[in-house]
């Protein structure tokens, strides 16, 4: 078996007393002090997160913008440095190669972030699709040099602008700036508005060697408000109720963004030809066989990923992610199913073990702020 990798951070896990678990060949915290306390502290003043597993590539050349045109489903072209987009890679047949953020650095100069277990997958998947000479197009794998903390909930603006002179009420929803000096930390960082929990916040990319002493700069500005370090269990659960996707699970090859019910971010009217535009511009116009919606459970039981999902004897879809919400206190989950099955109200049973459970589909996403 291959070695785990680590972030730079992962000697602080062990100083935290965090339990560590393989993510996508990743040695990551699952948890600090506990799911539910994290999920709490994130929704009701602040939790923080090493994010830096992500896998972060530049896009950079007088090319720039028509390659990431062909390659991602979003507008490109709308974007403003100081700026970022949520997008998708598709395949050919509609198919989710990976979905992503895309930050305008400046004119062909482009950060991408993707999911840590796509890394190498997605970076090859950009190389095979790209047509352009050296003088055009760069693109570069960077992942090793970024660290990714991000600072998620309600107090997380108040906690980080302790820590800086930068005015980070200017950066709005989706924006971001650059070269942001914290005190104390020699290396400048990108600080954005965004996050993976539903909560106000931001992320913060910092070379590599700033990791460590900014994450402990972090907890101890937040130490006397409640801030905690926050692992994958409730990064999950937090995700989950807010309605973000998680690759994998939501979003796959064989599941299409229109599928999972992010037409948003998929622009079939914009100019340039992508892969999967026309299997997705035919699902955006006549609609999907299936389509991914929430539930609600009626009997006792956690729907879990991958159970079938029934009305009478037809097998009518799968359980996608499913867990007992913190925030709600109820067994919810998300299911992919037969579009004719898929509106509020609709009974559906999941099979969970040898027993058929009763549940209802529900309006989604189950929380907001």
């Amino acid at each position: 078996m291959s070695e785990l990798k680590r972030t730079p951070l992962f000697p602080e896990y062990e100083l935290l007393g965090a339990k560590v678990v393989d993510f996508g060949g990743w040695e990551m915290p699952v948890q600090f002090t506990g799911i539910k306390q994290e999920h709490e502290a994130t929704r009701t003043k602040a939790g923080l997160f090493d994010v830096s597993h992500m896998g972060e590539v530049t896009v950079k050349g007088p090319k720039s913008e028509e390659f990431l045109q062909k390659v991602t489903t979003n507008d490109v072209s709308k974007l403003k440095p100081g700026r970022a987009h949520y997008t998708f890679f598709c395949y050919k047949d509609g198919g989710t190669v990976d979905d992503l953020l895309i930050y305008k650095l400046a004119d062909e100069d482009y950060l991408l972030v993707i999911n840590a277990g796509n890394t190498d997958k997605d970076f090859d998947w950009l190389v095979e699709n790209n047509d352009y000479s050296a003088e055009e197009l760069e693109l570069k794998n960077v992942s090793a040099e970024w660290v990714q903390l991000a600072l998620q909930g309600p107090i997380a603006e108040e906690v980080l602008q302790t820590m800086t002179d930068e005015d980070l009420s200017e950066i709005k929803f989706f924006g971001f700036k650059e070269n942001v000096k914290f005190k104390g930390i020699e290396q400048p960082a990108i600080v954005s508005r965004t996050g993976y929990t539903g909560e106000d916040g931001f992320e913060v990319y910092l070379p590599a060697a700033g990791g460590r002493d900014l994450w402990k700069a972090i907890l101890e500005a937040g130490k006397d408000k409640g801030v905690l370090p926050v692992g994958l269990g409730a990064r999950d659960s937090l995700r989950f109720e807010a309605g973000l996707p998680l690759y994998g699970q939501e979003l796959s090859k064989d599941i299409t963004p229109i599928e999972a019910g992010l037409k948003f971010a998929v622009k079939v009217d914009k100019d340039s030809d992508f892969n999967g535009k026309e299997v997705l511009k035919d699902q955006v116009e006549n609609g999907t066989a299936r389509k991914l919606v929430g539930i609600e459970m009626i009997d006792k039981g956690i729907p879990r990923t991958d159970y079938p999902v029934f009305v009478g004897d037809e097998e009518i879809g799968f359980v996608t992610t499913g867990t007992q919400s913190p925030t709600l206190g109820k067994n919810i989950g998300n299911v992919l199913i037969k579009t004719e099955y898929a509106q509020i109200g609709q009974e559906v049973e999941i099979q969970v073990r040898k027993k058929k459970l009763k549940a209802v589909v529900a309006k989604t996403p189950f929380y907001k702020r």
